[in-house]
């Protein structure tokens, strides 16, 4: 997960806390994925969001079991071998290694993450499987460290929503694109504005409940930095599972959905 301490934060939420509090949660999900968490994890989690069970079984179990996403989204994507892949906030690096297999060895694809438990974990798993062709790398899904126009497709998965600049998260997803790139994410966001209560939570934001933006907001926010939204679907299966999340979540319509963008 990633999120500069450095980005334009809400004045009701410390951002050095906010960056600890999620650094914090994310080493744990790498390390001891078998706590509990406001949120679901690992494998039946992610083929009840739709991950294919045959692509699954061919990356390791351990990649699987720290898995935290909201969504699915390789579908819509349709990776094309040979092609390069971003990964912001990848984690224990289940998505990436997925995208590994659909570019094959002529592709390339790229993890960027804040958290070192989750890197060295994704990188350690990559390296013992024989992925040759992912890399994983510290920095933050605010400033990707990577050349304009280098990669074919961005994706990402219940990390933007942890971002306290969305709006730059969008715009250097799109720098890095190829003209005619996609941009294929999952995330959380909300029907309703969040109270403060909520938004200046470390904890929930950690949680990827406070700094979830309203969906329209978070449309208008992606199609401002230069994308082109082909497909929105929601996702009703994925759920919290402590009482405040669920108590956010049913108050102010905490939902998580996927989209498809390409860069004009």
């Amino acid at each position: 997960m990633a999120m500069s301490a450095q980005a334009t934060t809400p004045a009701t939420v410390d951002r050095i806390e906010l960056e600890e509090r999620v650094k914090a949660m994310y080493h744990e999900v790498a390390e001891t994925p078998e706590h509990d968490f406001h949120f679901e994890m690992g494998r039946e989690l992610a083929e009840r969001l739709g991950y294919d069970p045959n692509a699954l079984d061919r990356i390791p179990a351990a990649a699987i079991d720290s898995f935290a996403g909201v969504g699915h989204f390789f579908d819509m994507l349709a990776l094309l071998p040979g092609e390069s892949v971003l990964d912001l906030g990848s984690g224990s690096g289940m998505d990436s290694l997925i995208a590994a297999l659909a570019v094959g060895a002529e592709g390339r694809v790229q993890g960027l993450d804040m958290t070192a438990a989750q890197r060295e974990k994704a990188a350690r798993l990559a390296r013992q499987a024989g992925f040759a062709n992912v890399e994983f790398h510290a920095g933050y899904i605010e400033s990707p460290p990577f050349a304009d126009g280098s990669i074919d497709a961005v994706i990402s998965n219940g990390v933007i929503n942890l971002s306290a600049d969305k709006p730059r998260v969008f715009a250097e997803a799109a720098r890095v694109l190829k003209p005619g790139g996609r941009l294929a994410l999952a995330d959380i966001v909300t029907e309703k504005a969040l109270p403060e209560s909520v938004s200046c939570n470390a904890t929930l934001w950690a949680a990827c409940i406070g700094g979830a933006m309203q969906q329209d907001d978070y449309v208008a926010v992606t199609e401002s930095a230069g994308f082109v939204i082909q497909t929105l679907r929601e996702h009703p299966e994925y759920r919290f599972l402590t009482d405040s999340a669920r108590g956010a979540s049913e108050s102010y319509g905490v939902k998580s959905l996927s989209l498809l963008a390409i860069k004009r």
